[in-house]
């Protein structure tokens, strides 16, 4: 058994994955390539080629943080509203247990 040292984890923005899958797809250069400039994994920078072949198309793959600004702000929004929803939720109920509680209030 080899007791190696872990590679250090490097975690990349959103923002810098779009711009390695743009310089594969538009710009012509190498998973190779941009594995020596990132210095992330080759599975890595194929994720997130397809991903951003992916949203270039239209889709958006569920679970995933977009990395196209646009499509990242409106994921964000979403994510915002549904929990706006839920807490509009919990405070209805609230009220509702509240007022049965309290006869006088109704």
């Amino acid at each position: 058994m080899t007791t190696e040292p872990k590679k250090n984890r490097v975690n990349f923005t959103p923002q810098q994955k779009n711009e390695f899958a743009k310089l594969i797809v538009e710009d012509g250069y190498s998973v190779k390539q941009v594995m020596d400039i990132s210095g992330a994994c080759q599975t890595a920078v194929l994720r997130w080629k397809k991903q951003y072949l992916s949203e270039k198309e239209g889709q958006v793959i569920e679970g995933k943080v977009p990395l196209n600004e646009d499509k990242r702000e409106i994921y964000q929004l979403k994510k915002q509203l549904a929990e706006a929803r839920e807490d509009i939720r919990i405070l209805k109920k609230a009220t509702a247990l509240f007022i049965q509680d309290n006869p006088g209030l109704r």
